[in-house]
């Protein structure tokens, strides 16, 4: 059993003004719209309904948070949310590059997304979801330039890969880890960006996902907890 099926919505917001204020670290889900990237939260976090996949791409307009900690998988969903235990934060961006958005939501989308990508002092990392068979379109490879001057992490899902045959996922995969690679600072040096295989439909690289993402948010680390002599000890492992 995973931390991430502690998942509960937390908040939405619209606006930069508004986002959450808690000191935990967040890992943002970001994607082009249809690739997948709701289906792939709910399967990660193990809910149906926990993340909204619309049958119309694009229309998911706002940042969704899910808090991981302060309530757990074996109380009754609707029991209250205890902040103060909350670890980490889920994030689902808007999903970009659906033609039929009214221009002036595709402008506001980009500024916040922008915004959000380059400013977040909370976010640790970025979890960048991309068709295997349609993989780093220019909308993709620009969220990949706007992200990386942070240095942070992005770890690339290459969804659908049911869709491909073993031939072509591995092909897929090494097309994306090249690419990837490309990407380097001022000094040469890479950036921390890596990529793996996923489907929601056969069940494809959830674990080695699962993995990732407690890493990334520091949830694959013990929290200490108080001992009746003052002292911490590290807790029960999830």
């Amino acid at each position: 059993m995973s931390i991430l099926w502690q998942a509960r919505f937390f908040t939405t917001v619209n606006h930069l003004r508004d986002l959450p204020t808690l000191p935990v670290p967040e890992v943002a889900f970001a994607g082009r719209s249809n690739a997948g990237k709701s289906t792939a939260i709910n399967i990660l976090c193990n809910q149906k309904k926990l993340c909204f996949a619309s049958k119309t791409p694009g229309r998911t307009q706002h940042i969704n948070f899910f808090s991981i900690g302060g309530a757990h998988v074996g109380q009754h969903r609707k029991d209250e949310t205890r902040q103060d235990e909350i670890r980490a934060l889920l994030v689902d961006l808007p999903g970009y590059g659906y033609a039929e958005v009214p221009g002036a939501a595709k402008n506001h989308w980009n500024v916040l997304l922008g915004n959000y990508v380059q400013t977040r002092d909370q976010l640790s990392a970025l979890i960048l979801i991309m068709d295997s068979r349609r993989p780093f379109t220019d909308l993709d490879k620009q969220m990949l330039e706007w992200f990386a001057p942070t240095g942070r992490p992005i770890h690339c899902l290459l969804t659908k890969a049911d869709k491909l045959n073993r031939n072509d996922a591995t092909n897929a995969l090494r097309l994306a880890q090249n690419i990837l690679a490309s990407y380097v600072d001022e000094n040469g040096t890479p950036y921390p960006f890596t990529a793996q295989l996923f489907s929601a439909l056969n069940r494809t690289g959830i674990e080695e996902a699962d993995a990732k993402i407690r890493q990334l948010t520091g949830l694959d680390v013990l929290p200490t907890l108080p001992t009746l002599d003052g002292s911490e000890n590290a807790g029960t492992p999830q």
